[in-house]
């Protein structure tokens, strides 16, 4: 079974790109299952993060606090702003350029940990960063969100700012909490929750692009193109940025990764239940979700060379 739990984390990448091509080309099987469930698959994940979280992981912040502090300042600024950025240079839909800023204003993704660990980055500091970012979520996420995209449509800030709390905060807090009083079961089940986090990215992106594979079909690639240069810019930005402060090689990759990779279910998540009048905003998350596995493991082979 380990074995087996392995295999699934570190080929997380194909699995996903094969579940969503399989979705796009036959939706049916996956889009049976409602929407409403992105919610709870992320909730589970968020809650896998808290079980495996620890207060050595607390302590990097505030031993390392410019570090981090940093990685977080670039995570809300620069793939905002490319987000807006690159919409208006491609003229994207105002549904598209909604799901673009979505991705763009989320925290990191728990894969960027993977990563990094795979790219021999700091890791540490990576977890640090997806830690800080997703407790900061609540707050700048929908503040973000307000600022970039309220001119194209109503921006409920209170209601995403529940839902983070809802969808994010909530199950990782759980998280530690059976950690902290459950260690026994949490120690036997920890091993086994890479492969069930990517089994439930997995399901995420494909129920999405299953509820959206005709779209998907009929104008995806501009915004195929527009999601790869989103992820592409970040990672390098985020690399330069690192090279500019004088970290050492191994921060600037955890902060490349960290910045590069996004929470995209989360951003999926959001445009169902809080823009649901604009369908197309799911698509940018569901790709995004394909192609950040893909570019995160092209770039760690990268980077390890």
């Amino acid at each position: 079974m380990k074995k087996v739990c392995d295999f699934i984390a570190r080929w997380m990448g194909v699995l996903v790109l094969l579940t969503a091509v399989g979705a796009l080309l036959c939706p049916a099987p996956l889009g049976a299952i409602d929407t409403w469930y992105i919610n709870p698959f992320i909730g589970l994940i968020m809650f896998g993060m808290g079980l495996t979280l620890s207060a050595h992981d607390f302590r990097v912040v505030f031993s390392r606090p410019k570090d981090v502090v940093m990685g977080c300042l670039a995570q809300f600024t620069i793939m905002p702003l490319m987000a807006w950025l690159l919409s208006q240079l491609f003229s994207l839909p105002k549904e598209l350029a909604l799901g673009m800023i979505l991705v763009g204003c989320c925290p990191g993704g728990t894969a960027s940990n993977v990563i990094t660990f795979l790219a021999k980055g700091d890791l540490a500091l990576s977890v640090g960063m997806t830690a800080t970012s997703t407790l900061l979520a609540p707050v700048l996420t929908p503040l973000l969100v307000w600022l970039l995209a309220g001119t194209m449509v109503d921006v409920d800030t209170i209601g995403m700012l529940q839902s983070i709390v809802y969808v994010v905060i909530a199950p990782i807090v759980v998280g530690l909490l059976c950690q902290r009083y459950l260690p026994n079961l949490t120690q036997r089940v920890v091993p086994y929750l890479p492969a069930f986090s990517s089994l439930m990215i997995t399901l995420v992106v494909g129920i999405i692009v299953s509820h959206t594979s005709d779209k998907l079909l009929a104008g995806g690639l501009l915004v195929i193109l527009v999601v790869m240069l989103h992820n592409l810019s970040g990672l390098a930005l985020g690399f330069t940025l690192g090279r500019l402060l004088h970290l050492s090689r191994e921060k600037c990759i955890a902060v490349s990764i960290e910045v590069g990779m996004q929470n995209s279910g989360l951003a999926s998540s959001l445009a169902v239940l809080h823009f649901a009048a604009f369908p197309l905003a799911t698509i940018p998350g569901a790709i995004f979700s394909v192609w950040h596995n893909i570019s995160g493991a092209l770039v760690a082979k990268w980077y390890t060379r």
